[in-house]
């Protein structure tokens, strides 16, 4: 069984009223107390609004999680 994988989900603005959605990885470090990320996926589209980025994110994290694709990198 593959290991499990820490996936976070985030919108960012990156210009008014251009929202993106951006799936995030944990990654090992020596801090205890802090958890630090990279970007594994991002939105090719902005959204008009936060709340459709985010809804888009999670279905993309969704199609990621159904087709085990969690073993790759993609921006």
């Amino acid at each position: 069984m593959a290991a499990l994988r820490e996936i976070a989900l985030t919108v960012e603005e990156r210009e008014a009223n251009q929202f993106y959605w951006v799936l995030l990885e944990a990654v090992s470090s020596d801090e205890t107390e802090a958890i630090h990320y990279r970007k594994i996926r991002s939105a090719p589209l902005a959204q008009t609004s936060y709340s459709s980025a985010l809804a888009v994110g999670a279905n993309a994290l969704r199609r990621l999680a159904d087709s085990g694709g969690f073993s790759e990198t993609i921006l």
